[in-house]
């Protein structure tokens, strides 16, 4: 079991998300010693993954802050294009971002951060069906396993999960020894 002042990662859900976008890293990061918090729009709920696969919620999006965590992982799934309309997963974003905190997206998961903003001049990729998005975004979209651009990481898909993580957790290894410092000082 994660202990409760380990460093916390955040990680969005909502109906149709994407099954193992979500319950990979979730597992990946607990065996790594973090703790992850899936927050949705509402606490304490089944949220239904695009296959079936229920998840329940830890908190409500609205009652989380940016403080509380070194990181996000964005999911794919149906369920971006619903949480990247909520003014506070964009604000949550563009506040990790701003503190060199780790942003990490696989699939759709990527529409998340593009309408928080943050992904202008930065190297990513995402599924085919968002290229165009990303590209809009101002990104530099690249058609890669993984993609790393300082504290952001990105993938295309649930085949990618290994390099994804593999990244990831690289990431939070390099940053997260300073912002645990700073988030608990």
């Amino acid at each position: 079991m994660t202990e409760t002042n380990a460093p916390a990662i955040l990680i969005f859900i909502d109906e149709k998300y994407e099954d193992m976008e979500l319950m990979y890293p979730k597992y990946r990061l607990e065996e790594a010693g973090y703790r992850v918090v899936i927050a949705g729009p509402k606490a304490k709920q089944v949220y239904m993954g695009k296959n079936g696969y229920p998840c329940v919620s830890d908190a409500a999006i609205a009652d989380v802050e940016e403080q509380d965590f070194v990181g996000v992982v964005c999911v794919g799934g149906w369920a971006p294009d619903k949480l990247r309309r909520l003014d506070k997963v964009k604000s949550l974003i563009r506040q990790l971002h701003e503190s060199g905190k780790l942003v990490a997206a696989i699939c759709h998961g990527g529409w998340m951060p593009i309408s928080a903003g943050v992904y202008s001049g930065v190297h990513v990729t995402g599924s085919p069906g968002i290229k165009d998005d990303l590209v809009n975004a101002g990104a530099i979209f690249e058609d890669s396993a993984v993609v790393v651009d300082r504290h952001f990481v990105s993938s295309r898909k649930p085949d990618d999960l290994p390099a994804f993580m593999a990244a990831s957790l690289k990431v939070l290894a390099a940053t997260v020894s300073s912002v645990h410092k700073l988030v608990h000082a």
